[in-house]
């Protein structure tokens, strides 16, 4: 393995990022969302290597313990994968209501899915080659996938779901033995379609997982700080309760680690009760404004939730991907999140936890 240095990962309070982190200029325009590529062909190729191999570096080298790629090798955390898939038409695209929140350009299914190849096995082996630390690597979870298409095929969205959930099995099979040690499902989908969650939505999920000795991961936030989901949160009153309908379900299942939004949010921080037993990951820094943490806001928040869950169990985090903000921004927002965690794993040691 090719490493920059040993880092030891703390017992208590290990930091990590949910997804993304801004791209450089050079690979793709800054602060836009799902912004085209700049290179293309071998230089494409060597962009995005370069480019996840700095974002290891500034993520090592700001004091993050459990280290992501940042997204830096996809334009769409979701439709990212999907376009390596047959059975799905990119060119005759309908436009569709993502999450019933904002209207987006789709592609269609229009016959059987299937995965070819693996999709993100080699940059998963690329990030191994980078680090000796812990590393998590996030695919979109099922539920979340069919959102984000338009099905002139099986016509049913939980039959496609169960599809997706089995190809998305067989991808993560293969990133566990390429090293991955944490894989992440990312479900926003969770925190809107309420009935279909409870349905069949969890259940899927465990299929993705099935057989895994990785630890699995189910991200649900609500969404990336742009103006559709801005406005969709002010339109959510006091209280952010979404998560008492998918947290009972979660913590009955097989997930090993349940990630939730909270700086600068208004979800309860006592809803993690319902998660007891669990590990979670925790957004302690939020990411729908660029004001920068400070690492005493960041602590204050871990200190609550340390009053909901046990301190061996907590992993500090953001609250969602970081990929519109700008790239000193995020950065600095990565230092703020491990000298909050430092504080009160300070805090922890000298009173004995």
């Amino acid at each position: 393995m090719t490493v920059e240095g040993s880092t030891t990962v703390p017992t208590l309070l290990p930091t990590s990022i949910v997804g993304s982190l801004p791209k450089p200029a050079w690979l793709a325009r800054p602060e836009v969302l799902w912004s085209p590529w700049e290179l293309e062909g071998d230089a494409l190729i060597e962009g995005k290597q370069d480019a996840l191999r700095a974002a290891v570096q500034e993520q090592r080298r700001r004091g993050i313990d459990i280290v992501s790629d940042g997204e830096q090798t996809r334009q769409h955390f979701v439709t990212t994968f999907i376009e390596h898939l047959d059975g799905v038409d990119f060119e005759n695209r309908e436009t569709v209501r993502i999450r019933d929140r904002y209207d987006a350009s789709v592609p269609t299914v229009v016959g059987a899915v299937s995965r070819r190849k693996p999709v993100f096995v080699d940059d998963a082996a690329f990030l191994r080659q980078q680090t000796d630390q812990p590393i998590k690597w996030a695919l979109p979870g099922p539920m979340t996938m069919i959102d984000t298409l338009s099905d002139h095929h099986y016509r049913s969205r939980e039959k496609l779901a169960w599809e997706f959930a089995t190809i998305l099995n067989q991808e993560a099979r293969e990133l566990e033995a390429a090293g991955v040690d944490v894989i992440q499902f990312d479900e926003p989908a969770f925190n809107v379609f309420f009935d279909e969650m409870k349905d069949w939505g969890v259940a899927a999920l465990e299929r993705a997982t099935e057989g895994l000795r990785a630890e699995t991961a189910v991200h649900i936030c609500y969404g990336y700080g742009i103006t559709a989901n801005n406005e969709w949160k002010a339109t959510l009153g006091s209280e952010w309760r979404q998560y008492e309908e998918s947290f009972p379900l979660l913590q009955q299942s097989s997930i090993d680690i349940i990630s939730l939004e909270s700086h600068h949010s208004n979800v309860p921080m006592d809803l993690i009760e319902l998660i007891r037993g669990k590990k979670v990951m925790l957004g302690a820094i939020d990411v729908a404004n660029e004001a920068i943490e400070t690492p005493k806001e960041v602590a204050d928040t871990l200190r609550r939730a340390l009053e909901f869950v046990d301190a061996e169990l907590l992993i500090p985090s953001s609250n969602c991907g970081m990929a519109p903000l700008p790239r000193r921004v995020a950065l600095d927002k990565l230092s703020a999140l491990a000298a909050g965690a430092r504080i009160v794993r300070e805090e922890l040691a000298a009173s004995g936890a």
